[in-house]
C-alpha cells in the first residue's frame, strides 16, 4: 500500500491551491517586500517570461520560476554591512540580488509526476515544486476568465510542508514505520547551529542565511547547551523589515524576546535606537521611526499563526515575563525526544507551523534536530527497498 500511495500524481496535492502570483525577474527589493506584504504568502515566486512578443510560441518553457524570496531573504540582505547606513537605497537594489544562488531552491514539475518524484526533487534541495494547474478545474472553481500571466497558463506551488501534511493524512499506510522512534530510524541530525544567549545576534547571520536554505533554525543556548529559545526562519519570517536593525545591536538572547509573540518589548525597542544612533546607524534609525508600534504585531497572514494554547514539547525561555500566558511565543523552541515515534513528530511540526522539531535528552541538552528531509527520507526508503506485496520493512 505504501508503494502505490508514493505512485500517486502529484495533481492530487494541488487541489484547492491558490494561484502563484509572480514578481518579475525585473523587480526590485522593495517590490518583494510589498509583495510578501500584499499577498500574505510566507515567499513569493520570482518569474522569467520571454513571450512578450505575439509571434512567440505559447509553451511552458517560455516562463519559468527562477527562485524565490521570503522575509528572510530581505532581512539578511540590510543586515549586509553596506546596506545598514542606507536600507533605503538597498530596498531599490535588483531582486536578482537576492535570488542569487537560490536558484535551485524552486524546480518546475509535470502534474503528472509521482509523489516519489517530487519528494527526490525535494531530497535533491527544491523547497518548492512548480505545477501547472488544470486551466478546466481553475475556471469552474474561480468562475473567472483565465489569467492572461504564462499565456493563460496557471501555476501553484508545492512545500516541503504540503508534502509532509499529505503523507501524514495517509500515515497509516506507512505502518509500522510511522510508529517507530527517530531514533531506531536515524534521523536525528547531531549538526546544529547554536549560539549562546550573550553572543551578539549578528554573529549568528551565516546561520541565519543557512538555515533558511537547510530548513532548521539556530538554536540559542546557554552555557550547558540546553536550548532557551531559538532563532527560526518562520519566526523572522512573520516580523517586518526592521528586525535588520534588532539583529545588528542586540544579543541573540534579546533577540529572542524582540521576535517574540505580541510584538516588541518597548524597553527592547529604545535599545536598539539608542545602539543605532551610538553607531551612526541614521538610515536604519529612520527607517525604525517610519514604522509604527501597529505594524509591529503580529502577523495575521495563515503562515505566521502560532498553535492555539497547547505547550505540549515547548521550551520556554529562561527569565520568561510570561506577558502573553495565552499563546505560545514565536521564538519558543518545539522539543522531542529520541524515543518519540515519527509520526508524533510529524504532528508536532505541522501543528505549530515548523519543518523541523529540536531533540533533547533527559537531562534537556540538545542532541539533534529531526527536519522535513530526514523525515521525507524514510518515507522515500520505503519505495526504494519494501517491493509492492512485501509485509515487512527494513530500513
Amino acid at each position: 500500500m505504501a508503494v502505490r500511495f508514493l505512485a500517486r500524481e502529484v495533481s492530487d496535492m494541488c487541489l484547492g491551491k491558490p494561484q502563484l502570483r509572480p514578481l518579475p525577474i525585473s523587480a526590485s527589493v522593495s517590490d518583494a517586500l510589498s509583495a510578501l506584504r500584499t499577498t500574505g504568502e510566507s515567499s513569493v515566486s520570482v518569474w522569467k517570461c520571454e513571450h512578450s512578443s505575439p509571434k512567440k510560441t505559447a509553451n511552458l518553457d517560455s516562463c519559468r520560476c527562477v527562485g524565490k524570496v521570503c522575509m528572510v531573504d530581505i532581512i539578511c540582505f540590510l543586515c549586509r554591512e553596506d546596506n545598514l547606513s542606507s536600507p533605503s537605497i538597498a530596498l531599490q537594489a535588483p531582486i536578482s540580488d537576492l535570488i542569487g544562488n537560490n536558484a535551485r531552491l524552486v524546480k518546475h514539475l509535470d502534474p503528472h509526476s509521482r509523489l516519489s518524484e517530487a519528494i527526490d526533487c525535494i531530497l535533491d534541495g527544491a523547497q518548492n515544486l512548480i505545477i501547472p494547474i488544470d486551466n478546466k478545474l481553475s475556471k469552474s472553481r474561480n468562475k473567472q476568465p483565465t489569467t492572461t500571466l504564462h499565456n493563460g497558463q496557471e501555476f501553484c506551488w508545492l512545500t516541503l510542508e504540503d508534502v509532509v501534511r499529505f503523507i501524514l493524512n495517509s500515515i497509516g499506510v506507512f505502518s509500522p514505520v510511522s510508529a517507530m522512534s527517530i531514533d531506531s530510524l536515524h534521523i536525528i541530525d547531531p549538526h546544529v547551529m547554536t549560539i549562546h544567549y550573550e553572543e551578539p545576534a549578528s554573529s549568528a547571520l551565516n546561520y541565519i542565511s543557512r538555515s533558511l536554505i537547510e530548513q532548521k533554525s539556530v538554536a540559542v543556548v546557554d552555557e550547558h547547551i540546553r536550548i532557551i529559545g531559538e532563532i527560526s526562519p518562520n519566526t523572522l519570517g512573520c516580523c517586518d523589515k526592521t528586525v535588520a536593525a534588532a539583529i545588528s545591536t542586540l544579543s541573540a538572547g534579546d533577540l529572542t524576546s524582540y521576535i517574540d509573540y505580541g510584538g516588541p518589548p518597548e524597553d527592547l525597542v529604545r535599545l536598539v535606537k539608542v545602539t543605532l544612533k551610538e553607531k551612526k546607524l541614521e538610515g536604519m534609525y529612520l527607517m525604525m521611526e517610519e514604522i509604527s508600534t501597529s505594524s509591529r504585531t503580529t502577523a495575521t497572514t495563515s503562515g505566521c499563526s502560532s498553535s492555539s494554547d497547547d505547550k505540549i514539547g515547548l521550551v520556554r525561555r529562561n527569565g520568561g515575563t510570561g506577558r502573553y500566558p495565552q499563546k505560545m511565543r514565536r521564538s519558543e523552541a518545539i522539543i522531542c525526544h529520541p524515543w518519540s515515534s515519527l509520526v508524533a513528530v510529524m504532528v508536532q511540526a505541522l501543528a505549530h507551523r515548523m519543518s523541523h522539531v529540536w531533540v533533547v535528552g533527559e537531562d534537556h541538552c540538545l542532541l539533534g534536530i529531526v527536519t522535513f528531509y530526514g523525515i521525507l527520507h524514510v518515507f522515500r526508503n520505503i519505495a526504494r527497498h519494501k517491493p509492492e506485496g512485501e509485509t515487512s520493512f527494513r530500513l
